[in-house]
């Protein structure tokens, strides 16, 4: 089979299209013919070594083993299946869970052991892959390529969500609203939970596209007067705010948040370090929240509100795998909207 490959950390001259073996599924496993995979800043951090120091990276200490094959967000149809799988799963159309872990319910994405595709395994940026049978869910779109945009950023959207406990009478700040996962913010706060939402983007040509997804106002993260904006559109502080950007929209964020408000983030686009005056904290009694990924018990709540016509998938674009290295330039770019895709 085709298959891009991490080679080592570094730019995407890391990134290699080779030849090699299609994997065998073991006893619990099964074959996955790839249609989809869309790309994720996970990937990315991982090539550039963004998650660990020195020479490490990845969601685990000892780093990532090269070659690797990329890619978590991945949609297909099984082809094949382990001793143990019963062969009426020949065939399913599925949307694969982007982690393993022994952590009990609930639990499962704080496990110590939490292993994750694209990192630890070998990912979608290729035409097969074995994975685990019981982390195989049915799609819940009919096409491959609009069920392919939800399981990381879609997951990691739901649990912000639902770790702020988000109410129909709050108001919620998204940065970086126009990404992956902060279009996802947008639409589970605003059309699942029924939240108002203030939506942050660097281009204002977004504006209508993100009323359309749910957002209620939108404002542009580069206004002078940001923290003036958001207090006069809502009429005061907001109760909380789910941020993928870090530092450079981390004061704006604390000023903007209620006594009490909620903090939440999930990537650190915009900087990954910051500085924090305690006093800040403690004073207006915020609450803070790390969050990436979720539980397999959110990911089917996910699933069933897609099914429902409540998230929809936004997609930017699509390349072919051979130009993985494309794609991911791309992705890195600003003023998009929404995923970007590998079709293998």
């Amino acid at each position: 089979m085709k298959a891009v490959q991490v080679t080592g950390y570094g730019d995407i001259d890391k990134l290699e299209l080779v030849e090699i073996p299609i994997p065998t599924p073991d006893r619990d496993e099964v074959l996955v013919k790839v249609k989809a995979c869309a790309i994720n800043n996970t990937e990315i951090w991982m090539r550039e070594g963004a998650y660990g120091k020195g020479e490490k990276s990845g969601w685990r200490p000892e780093g990532v083993h090269f070659p690797r094959i990329p890619g978590s967000d991945i949609t297909g149809e099984i082809v094949e299946v382990g001793c143990d799988v019963s062969n009426t799963r020949i065939g399913k159309d599925v949307v694969l869970f982007p982690f393993t872990s022994t952590g009990k319910a609930g639990c499962e994405h704080i496990s110590e052991d939490m292993s994750f595709i694209g990192s630890e395994y070998d990912g979608g940026y290729a035409e097969y892959v074995v994975w685990p049978s019981e982390l195989c869910y049915d799609m819940p779109l009919s096409t491959y390529e609009e069920s392919a945009v939800f399981s990381v950023s879609g997951l990691t959207a739901w649990h912000m969500v639902e770790q702020i406990g988000a109410k129909p009478d709050e108001t919620i700040v998204v940065t970086g609203a126009n990404g992956g996962v902060g279009s996802l913010n947008v639409q589970i706060a605003s059309n699942v939970f029924g939240s108002t939402v203030i939506a942050l983007v660097g281009d204002m040509h977004l504006e209508d596209k993100l009323k359309t997804l749910g957002a209620t106002h939108v404002l542009s993260y580069k206004s002078d007067t940001l923290v003036e904006d958001i207090l006069k559109v809502n009429g005061g502080p907001v109760d909380s705010v789910l941020d993928v950007v870090g530092d450079a929209l981390f004061s704006a964020s604390l000023q903007v948040l209620k006594k009490g408000g909620k903090f939440c983030i999930s990537g650190s686009a915009g900087g990954q370090k910051t500085e924090l005056d305690f006093r800040t904290l403690y004073l207006k009694h915020i609450t803070f929240y790390g969050s990436v990924l979720g539980t397999r018990t959110e990911f089917k709540r996910m699933l069933g509100a897609i099914s429902a016509g409540k998230i929809k998938p936004v997609i930017d674009c699509s390349y072919p795998l051979k130009k993985a290295g494309e794609a991911q330039t791309h992705f890195k770019k600003s003023g998009k909207l929404g995923k970007v895709l590998l079709l293998p």
